[in-house]
């Protein structure tokens, strides 16, 4: 199956699955949702039948909507290898609190604890997909993403050749008074930077805005600190997909993750989709205490 793009979407109920394989739709994609996992061989066939310029990529979302069904993903999946297909799996999580609030917002049962806790229903789908989780190739956390955030990565994602994509670097801002983000491979304290909290006129402002950035970096220590910075995660990531890495999440924190942290993210971000890296961008705290103007 030569030339065909084959993505399998699952991950948490709630997460946001829906909303991928609609962006994917958007780009192209041949969809299928909630296709039992044991037709996926099948389904596979078919596509080979179909290739050239009929089905060149497709996408499926697979979940445990399929009750007994999802216990065969595992042997579907070998079932592809068999056949010699490459597939790619997309990973979608979000936090218990996420999860609970959308489920309210909807009005929605989980489909795991239709009569009972969604909090229960939760923690039992997170041990059923744990085998999974470990062979995904990216995992997104869409637990602060907005809509419009996270439509945007998945179409940075897929609207890229995948030999391009071979390491995804998700860049993750942070506020170190709100925890270390669980997910991070390396971290970055930038809080010896000098602070826009202290300027009156930007401390209630956010450090995706041009007068933040112009005060973060014009300082003698930013600017030789992002060419170190640069400089080590341009040497370590070819290290990283030699020993079969595919995703790297980078988290810079500052103290409340609204100014420095985000800058640095950001010319961190951009410089490595200039070395034709995939980034994807994450601003965890950027709006954690706006009214209260949180100090950095």
């Amino acid at each position: 199956m030569e030339g065909i793009r084959f993505v399998i979407i699952t991950g948490l109920s709630g997460a946001g699955k829906t909303q991928a394989i609609r962006s994917l739709e958007d780009l192209g994609f041949f969809c299928v949702d909630n296709l039992p996992p044991a037709l996926i061989p099948t389904f596979a066939g078919l596509c080979r039948q179909m290739s050239g310029d009929t089905v060149r990529r497709v996408a499926l979302v697979i979940d445990i909507r399929g009750g007994e069904f999802f216990n065969d993903l595992s042997e579907a999946l070998r079932g592809l290898e068999e056949i010699g297909l490459p597939y790619e799996i997309l990973f979608l999580e979000a936090n218990d609190e996420t999860l609970v609030r959308r489920y309210k917002e909807t009005r929605r049962r989980h489909p795991l604890a239709p009569q009972g806790s969604i909090l229960e229903g939760i923690k039992v789908e997170r041990e059923k997909l744990q085998e999974i989780k470990g062979k995904a190739n990216v995992i997104i956390d869409t637990s602060d993403l907005t809509p419009q955030r996270f439509r945007k990565e998945i179409l940075e994602l897929f609207s890229r050749d995948p030999e391009r994509a071979r390491m995804i670097v998700t860049t993750v801002t942070f506020g170190f008074k709100n925890g270390l983000p669980l997910d991070a491979d390396l971290v970055f304290d930038v809080r010896f930077l000098p602070n826009p909290y202290y300027v009156e006129t930007l401390k209630a402002l956010t450090g995706d805005r041009p007068e933040v950035k112009e005060y973060v970096l014009k300082w003698p220590v930013t600017r030789k600190f992002m060419r170190k910075l640069i400089s080590l995660v341009e040497f370590l990531i070819p290290h990283y997909i030699n020993e079969g890495k595919t995703q790297l999440t980078i988290a810079i924190g500052c103290t409340g993750g609204r100014h420095r942290s985000v800058v640095v993210g950001e010319e961190l971000a951009q410089a490595l989709r200039e070395m034709g890296i995939t980034v994807l961008v994450e601003h965890r705290d950027i709006n954690k205490g706006l009214g209260e103007a949180a100090k950095e």
